[in-house]
């Protein structure tokens, strides 16, 4: 733990932000398409057994995998009261709030782990007590599925908005599987099609402006927001194919606690 006030994850204002945006929202629409897909192709690994998301936000993943893998029991946790309330509105009742650098489960317990968009907020070095307790957590031949921010030249206005402490490449990722008994699955940037309008908006446009932080989930244009949706689309097909992209915005990895002997 920090010293001093209590760790904070995720930027509590953004919640409301997620709420209005993540039905509609291209992003939203988009990365959840490539979720499915993911968990689609490893579903015979935790179906009818206990799952867990961490940082579950405003519950809205929870809210549909519910309905997607109902023979599967899904525990959803957040660091912050904020984003529990929203979960309790949507119906969900297996709720927890904890810390992913030390989560109030047993050992072994789930077969499932989604981690979408949490390490992010974790201090540089925190990671580490994070994926140790995603492995202690998940129970041998467990799914563990991380989607967070790529690459620290890609922060944005947003990123300081949101709290995000730090970034993440798949060189970064691999040595914290390999040393938390993980084997990695499958892993790929995405949001890559969109990448040289990313570049311009947040290292010319956003420092030539003197942008201050804001969330990034602004409404757009229908078209545009449509338009935009559609590049991911097609990245999802691709992946669907078992195919990669070398560079993203944001990192998917798909990985498996490996057996015990």
């Amino acid at each position: 733990m920090q010293s001093g006030d209590r760790f904070r994850g995720i930027n509590p204002a953004e919640f409301a932000h997620i709420s209005a945006a993540e039905r509609n929202f291209w992003w939203f629409r988009g990365m959840d398409r490539m979720l499915w897909q993911f968990l689609d192709s490893v579903s015979s690994q935790f179906q009818e057994h206990p799952a867990c998301e961490v940082g579950c936000g405003t519950g809205w993943i929870s809210e549909q995998f519910r309905y997607r893998y109902p023979d599967s029991s899904l525990v959803s946790l957040d660091l912050e009261e904020e984003g529990l309330r929203y979960g309790r509105s949507r119906g969900l009742n297996l709720l927890a709030q904890g810390d992913i650098r030390n989560l109030p489960f047993g050992q072994n317990h789930f077969h499932l782990l989604l981690a979408l968009d949490v390490i992010v907020h974790l201090h540089p070095g925190q990671e580490k007590e994070a994926f140790a307790e995603f492995s202690r957590i998940l129970a041998p031949g467990g799914i563990l599925v991380i989607r967070t921010s790529a690459f620290d030249w890609l922060r944005s206005q947003h990123s300081e908005f949101v709290g995000e402490r730090q970034r993440f490449t798949r060189s970064k990722i691999d040595p914290l599987l390999s040393a938390h008994g993980f084997r990695l699955l499958r892993s790929s940037y995405a949001n890559t099609l969109l990448l040289p309008a990313a570049i311009a908006r947040f290292r010319i446009w956003e420092p030539l402006m003197g942008a201050k932080p804001e969330s990034g989930l602004q409404t757009i244009h229908p078209l545009l927001n449509t338009v935009f949706e559609q590049f991911l689309k097609v990245e999802a097909a691709w992946l669907n194919q078992g195919r990669s992209f070398p560079v993203g915005q944001s990192l998917w990895v798909i990985a498996q606690k490996q057996r015990e002997s």
